[in-house]
């Protein structure tokens, strides 16, 4: 079983920054898959930014240039880089792992991003 806590949420006015960490126990992390999603009020929950074990990265289009998703496996962290922030990146921000890219096996518990405009 992994357990995933994230922290680092919080508000920020628009054009500002913010960075997420997310730590990971229960299992081998540098062999996993990580990722963060957001989930604004009313809306799906969608992938933001994924990295996997060889450090590839992957981001939705909308955080492309804004967002960095990065990982310390000696700390069994990863990290969310958000510039440049918009008030649409606002919503319940979550970490997830797993085996593949975009994981969804494993959750946190979430983390809210608040950006005014």
């Amino acid at each position: 079983q992994v357990q995933l806590v994230e922290s680092g949420g919080g508000s920020v006015q628009a054009g500002g920054s913010l960075r997420l960490s997310c730590t990971a126990s229960g299992s081998t992390f540098s062999s996993m898959a990580m990722g963060w999603f957001r989930q604004a009020s009313g809306k799906e929950r969608e992938g933001v930014a994924t990295i996997v074990s060889d450090g590839i990265t992957n981001y939705t289009d909308s955080v492309k240039g804004r967002f960095s998703i990065s990982k310390d496996s000696a700390h069994d962290s990863v990290y969310l880089q958000m510039n440049s922030v918009k008030p649409e990146d606002t919503g319940m921000y979550y970490c997830a792992a797993g085996d593949y890219s975009w994981p969804r096996d494993y959750w946190g518990q979430g983390t809210q991003v608040t950006v005014s405009s």
